[in-house]
């Protein structure tokens, strides 16, 4: 126990040098963590902690996707819920098909295999590119379409991989929408039924102790609530974290379920604080993994990385399409970033870590979602401010 204790302070405590040198460097931090994690493992330096389906999902998913959802105004939420829900469903299905099926025409993978990787990496997760908007200054549409989007893309791309992988390989369309109702229905309602239960007691208390301690008991057992009854603790956790934002921590003082005045500054610092450990220790153990894992010299990996950005592609353009001549029209340089920015981390990798160990080509999944998500944080992560600039896209003096 002290061993691991010990390995986790240093950890943080490498992360934090990490973090101070990428700012003064004005790099993506989230690459100089990525870059660091591989430099730990090529030393062949012990740390004590690995990267594993269950460090992802018990420990790192849930501030992640809680911290993000706490933030967002169901304001703004709505007024743009007609692009976000496209982009997250629509898109999803997309980028998993055309995904798919390059992988299965091009490379000859079987079909289940193909589907499951397809269905993983469709997964975005912009933490970079969202640190980016925020030093640089961008705010408002951009800043949410890329947020939001992201995490109700998470939510459908994990249900997706949930089907993918059913043992019953002739599961029907009849059948296939039934448990895509069921997996993403089961998670929404746990983690309402979660956020309300935290709501109610927060009520009856003024104690901002006590209400930051609701949102993690919130974050974190709607999240393992889900998943024991076997729905979507992605969305079990999102829409938890978008209920208790909006109910209780964004919400207008004589709201009756809002939070104390010093609750809700308490708990907006808490969980940022929060999210920020989680991404540090995150990215550094992508880096130690990615070198542990060891990605081959084979050209085929670079198609793959290049079957990905195309699905993104399709993920994206075609999506935003019939916006055009509406209130919701998604510019041409926002789509552009929108593509660019759709970086793939976390998620991507828990799900490959998740596959049982007889399950068929689980190597070449995992190697390639490794590649993809390395060249999605170094690549894209790097060159996002740059392109931010060049579509104008920066407000003036922040680029």
């Amino acid at each position: 126990m002290e061993s691991v204790i010990a390995s986790i302070v240093g950890l943080l405590g490498l992360a934090m040098v990490v973090a101070i040198v990428a700012r003064r460097l004005k790099l993506p931090y989230t690459v100089g963590l990525l870059l660091t994690g591989v430099a730990l493992a090529l030393s062949r330096l012990d740390v004590g902690v690995g990267l594993t389906h269950d460090v992802i999902f018990d420990l790192i998913l849930p501030p992640l996707l809680f911290e993000a959802a706490l933030n967002i105004p169901w304001r703004e939420l709505k007024r743009d819920a007609a692009p976000i829900l496209a982009l997250a469903l629509v898109g999803t299905l997309l980028c998993a098909g055309v995904v798919a099926g390059g992988l299965i025409w091009i490379f000859g993978w079987p079909l289940q295999p193909a589907l499951a990787f397809g269905a993983l990496i469709s997964a975005t997760d912009p933490i970079a590119v969202i640190a980016l908007l925020r030093e640089r200054g961008v705010k408002g549409r951009l800043a949410l379409l890329i947020e939001s989007e992201s995490l109700a893309n998470d939510g459908a791309a994990a249900v997706l991989f949930a089907l993918a992988t059913m043992t019953t390989a002739d599961l029907g369309a009849r059948e296939a929408l039934t448990s895509f109702a069921e997996i993403a229905g089961g998670g929404i309602v746990v983690g309402a039924v979660v956020a309300g239960a935290a709501l109610l007691a927060a009520w009856r208390t003024e104690e901002h102790l006590i209400e930051t301690a609701l949102t993690a008991v919130v974050a974190y057992g709607s999240f393992l609530a889900a998943e024991r009854l076997h729905v979507s603790g992605v969305l079990a956790t999102v829409t938890a974290g978008l209920l208790l934002g909006n109910l209780g921590v964004l919400a207008e003082p004589e709201t009756p379920t809002t939070l104390t005045p010093r609750g809700r500054e308490f708990v907006l610092a808490f969980w940022e604080f929060a999210a920020f450990v989680a991404n540090s220790f995150v990215f550094l153990l992508i880096g130690l993994a990615l070198a542990q894992v060891g990605l081959p010299a084979d050209a085929r990996l670079i198609g793959i990385v290049a079957l990905a950005l195309v699905g993104r592609a399709a993920a994206v353009y075609p999506v935003a399409l019939p916006f055009a001549p509406t209130r919701w029209k998604i510019t041409w340089p926002e789509q552009h970033f929108l593509w660019w920015g759709g970086l793939r981390g976390a998620l991507a990798l828990a799900l490959a870590l998740s596959l049982p160990g007889a399950a068929p080509h689980r190597g070449q999944i995992l190697v390639a979602a490794f590649a993809v998500t390395a060249f999605s944080v170094i690549v894209q992560g790097l060159t996002a401010g740059f392109a931010l600039k060049r579509l104008g896209l920066a407000p003036q003096g922040k680029v």
